[in-house]
């Protein structure tokens, strides 16, 4: 496994530092010596996407990734079709702001079996492979921890995003392997290592599982807060042939109350000493 003698490789979402307007991230990251930029849909409000994507790379920031589309599952077809709808604008936006990847954050409907939601996760992103590609981005499948499977994602393990890599058969297609959901599975290294045979492994994301966590949505922990092997799995990352960023995403209720210029510090901190 490579060190990580500087921040070259260092990517934080907009999300981690969620009480900062997009300007002041790009300001304030830029001043901290980190070099990516993952952009939150929420932050673009009002805003005139292409300048602001201009405005990130004249800080020095690659935008690596626009957060995010998905959520394909309905009850209905009018629910699906509207779910379509929104992931061909986040397609527009993520083109505006010279994103080349979307983060997927899948979807799922309660009551309903998640065999059903896979496939009419598959059948959405099919249907979007034409946008993608006149548009030049890329959709990563984000497999989300189970406790999500009732309502945020039916794709809950590595493996089942490599099944539906496989199954669609496009290189605008690939996963986002983000520790705080995958950090558990048995299965995880060699599903890793598929991911490399697949060329699909597209974003990495770390964070840390608290302990205890006392919200599951809004507590996650800075990297060395927590029982995720961070170094192992990054060992496993780059081994699988990924040579992107590291991206930062935390959603900490705890994290966004303090001043957020130390908590930009204790994020840098955190990545030389854990990541």
């Amino acid at each position: 496994m490579s060190p990580l003698p500087d921040l070259s490789r260092l990517c934080i979402h907009t999300i981690t530092t969620k009480p900062w307007a997009i300007e002041t991230s790009a300001q304030k990251f830029a001043a901290a010596g980190v070099k990516g930029i993952t952009v939150w849909r929420d932050t673009l409000a009002g805003r005139d996407i292409k300048q602001t994507g201009q405005l990130l790379r004249d800080h020095g920031l690659s935008v690596v990734s626009l957060c995010r589309g998905g959520f394909f599952p309905g009850k209905t077809a009018t629910e699906r079709t509207k779910a379509l709808d929104d992931n061909r604008l986040a397609i527009a936006e993520a083109h505006a702001l010279g994103a080349p990847l979307i983060v997927l954050v899948c979807g799922a409907v309660p009551g309903q079996p998640l065999t059903e939601s896979r496939k009419q996760i598959q059948d959405g992103i099919t249907a979007l492979l034409p946008d993608c590609q006149a548009a030049g981005v890329k959709l990563a499948i984000e497999p989300l921890h189970p406790m999500y499977a009732d309502s945020r994602s039916a794709v809950n393990t590595l493996g089942q995003a490599n099944d539906m890599v496989e199954a669609l058969k496009s290189p605008y297609v690939g996963v986002a392997a983000d520790v705080y959901h995958l950090w558990w599975d048995p299965a995880l290294e060699a599903e890793i290592a598929r991911c490399g045979r697949l060329k699909a492994l597209f974003a990495y994301h770390v964070c840390d599982w608290r302990t205890p966590t006392i919200d599951l949505l809004n507590d996650r922990g800075l990297m060395g807060e927590g029982c995720i092997p961070l170094r192992q799995i990054r060992a496993w990352v780059e081994a699988a042939g990924f040579k992107g960023f590291n991206e930062v995403e935390i959603f900490s209720t705890r994290l966004w109350a303090m001043d957020q210029d130390d908590y930009l510090k204790k994020i840098v901190q955190a990545y030389k000493d854990h990541v």
